[in-house]
């Protein structure tokens, strides 16, 4: 999600999220338009703007110029070469049948390689700004997805649906406040069985990345997520350059 920052970028990514100037209804007519365009009419998912079932007034979102600015950062095409998005995905080993939540989903950076991982599940991409939702729902109409829903979540309340199988979060735990009560109602949400895999900058001087004050520890990770009732399964520690990718799993 980062490169080496300025604080004033940090800031940035941390309070402003996407956005699009439209309203979610123009915004959703755009879509189907551009999907006939492209022959994909027959696929369009429907158009139930997922900020108006939140009662989010989409008048009321940022100037498009600023969101523009952040989508471009979070989707700068070398960011592929250290966040290596096909390896994390194949890494978690998907059946394709599952129900997959992106918790933390940000622009779908990962939410729509997830879908197409899942042809026969579906994936929820889940963020607390109603721009970045937009987005998302947006972008997956104009390509057709059907098996992608956004959702607003609350700052304090991750919820995750009862149907989950995987809860994947990255790049997002250390923005969290309450970090030890917002796992623990993470983990409270999720059925007996399911994964939640969490992939969190490593310490030290790196070219990317969030401010090293902000950097949780291994071993801290490990032992909030398992603390929260999420022992540790698996670690692939050679997977990213400058990540870790934690496995866990809530018990029967």
């Amino acid at each position: 999600m980062y490169r080496r920052m300025s604080a004033k970028m940090f800031r940035l990514v941390c309070l402003c999220g996407l956005a699009v100037a439209a309203g979610c209804h123009t915004e959703s007519q755009r879509a189907a338009g551009a999907g006939k365009q492209a022959g994909q009419a027959h696929k369009m998912p429907g158009i139930d703007c997922p900020l108006r079932k939140a009662g989010v007034d989409p008048s009321g979102l940022r100037p498009f110029a600023e969101v523009e600015k952040y989508i471009a950062f979070l989707e700068r095409p070398d960011r592929a070469a250290w966040q290596k998005p096909d390896e994390v995905v194949t890494a978690l080993a998907l059946q394709g049948n599952e129900t997959v939540f992106d918790l933390g989903a940000g622009s779908g950076y990962f939410s729509f390689k997830l879908a197409r991982a899942v042809p026969r599940g579906k994936v929820v991409a889940a963020d607390l700004e109603p721009e970045m939702i937009r987005h998302i729902h947006h972008k997956a109409m104009v390509e057709g997805i059907t098996n992608l829903s956004p959702v607003i979540i609350k700052a304090d309340d991750p919820q995750v649906p009862d149907e989950a199988d995987l809860v994947f979060v990255c790049d997002v735990l250390h923005h969290v406040q309450d970090r030890a009560g917002w796992l623990k109602k993470a983990a409270s949400e999720m059925k007996p069985g399911a994964r939640f895999v969490l992939v969190e900058f490593k310490e030290g001087k790196l070219p990317e990345g969030p401010p090293e004050a902000v950097k949780i520890p291994r071993k801290q990770l490990i032992e909030l997520v398992s603390r929260a009732g999420l022992p540790l399964e698996a670690e692939k520690a050679d997977l990213l350059p400058y990540q870790v990718f934690l496995m866990f799993r809530k018990g029967a």
